[in-house]
């Protein structure tokens, strides 16, 4: 779920914290990737006829063909992808995963409505939302990134929170998720649209965290509880405050505690037993693998371990599977350029509004010079 309606307020608080890029502006970039939400995002979008793809056995295959073939592309532009993902759901989780699980038992019950009726429109719309990704999903991607030579990394609990821990050490430069937690977990750039903004024609959109707190006039502390209030996947929200009532609420009071001594409770209805103080605490210190027990390395791929994965093992086309690796490779070679600004550090421009004593000096010299008729320069 993310944080409910974060994003439009991002954009409407914040704007010049948000930016739009090409995917060939990433070119060079070490970016972490959310697996969970971009398997997903495959298994959804990636269908033939209206259904996913399989092999003979009936196997869904449509996750390995949009891993495969859409990382090609990122390395194809350059950037050197990290696929992370998920552990175990927090404890705090639960309530959330029950409620998707009650979601997944009304679409059945509408899915089953629209067959009867042959709508087919709604069979469309519900067969998505049943859409889950599996363990079994979820070994196959990891095998084959392997096999690609892509790094791989598994994650106590939560992706996103080990995303913006690797983008925090300097690992990476920014996390790739369609979930705004990343923010709130303090990952200093939240890329959307990554994986498949080139297939949807639709750019990237870029947060840059440290100028949403400039705009926002928060500290991290204070963000978090906004997140809180706007609702996120460990606990309830107010019922009754919406989007803008949240940041009015934490731009006036500074935090949830203080807010609950002053908002009118017979207007608000605050969830009992409330838990937003260990909701609060997981998103300031979640568990996460340290960055510095975490190897990214990517290596050249294995061509006859995919070719065995992919072609003999899920039914893919052997031509187009080796094409795809002889791709990778020529994509290797081209990714080992890196950036111009990995070599050199840019130094902060001086304001032209201030001069140097030194250049003022030397200016008022020449002026005098050239009132005695001298160009102030010795003559070959």
């Amino acid at each position: 779920m993310g944080i409910l309606g974060l994003s439009k307020l991002i954009c409407d608080k914040a704007p010049s914290a948000v930016k739009e890029n090409e995917i060939k502006n990433y070119f060079g970039r070490k970016v972490a990737i959310d697996a969970s939400m971009a398997v997903y995002q495959f298994l959804i979008a990636i269908r033939q006829d209206g259904n996913q793809l399989t092999n003979e056995d009936g196997e869904v295959t449509s996750h390995i063909a949009g891993l495969f073939y859409r990382t090609i592309r990122l390395l194809g532009n350059g950037i050197k992808p990290v696929f992370v993902f998920d552990g175990k759901p927090p404890q705090m989780k639960s309530g959330e995963l029950a409620k998707r699980a009650e979601r997944r038992e009304q679409a059945e019950k509408e899915l089953a409505k629209a067959q009867e009726s042959g709508e087919a429109a709604d069979v469309e719309k519900y067969s998505r939302r049943l859409v889950k990704v599996t363990r079994e999903h979820m070994d196959d991607c990891k095998k084959l990134l392997r096999l690609m030579g892509i790094p791989v990394v598994e994650a106590p609990t939560e992706a996103e929170a080990q995303c913006a821990s690797l983008v925090k050490s300097g690992k990476v430069y920014a996390t790739a998720t369609e979930d705004m937690d990343a923010l709130t977990f303090h990952s200093s750039r939240l890329l959307r649209h990554l994986t498949f903004s080139e297939a949807r024609k639709m750019p990237i959109q870029e947060f840059v965290y440290e100028k949403v707190l400039e705009e926002m006039e928060m500290t991290h502390e204070q963000f978090v509880d906004l997140c809180i209030l706007l609702g996120c996947d460990y606990c309830e929200h107010i019922r009754g405050v919406g989007p803008k009532r949240a940041y009015d609420l934490i731009k006036q009071y500074r935090s949830i505690d203080e807010i609950l001594k002053n908002i009118d409770l017979k207007k608000y209805t605050v969830p009992d037993g409330w838990v937003y103080k260990d909701a609060r605490q997981l998103f300031l210190a979640p568990d996460v693998a340290a960055s510095e027990d975490v190897e990214l390395k990517w290596n050249d791929p294995d061509e006859e371990g995919i070719v065995k994965f992919m072609v003999e093992e899920k039914g893919f086309n052997e031509d187009r599977v080796r094409s795809g690796i002889k791709k990778i490779l020529q994509n290797r070679q081209k990714s080992t350029q890196g950036r111009l600004d990995d070599f050199f550090k840019v130094l902060p421009s001086t304001p032209k509004t201030k001069k140097r004593k030194s250049d003022t000096k030397i200016k008022s010299e020449s002026a005098k010079k050239r009132a005695k008729g001298g160009s102030g320069f010795r003559k070959r």
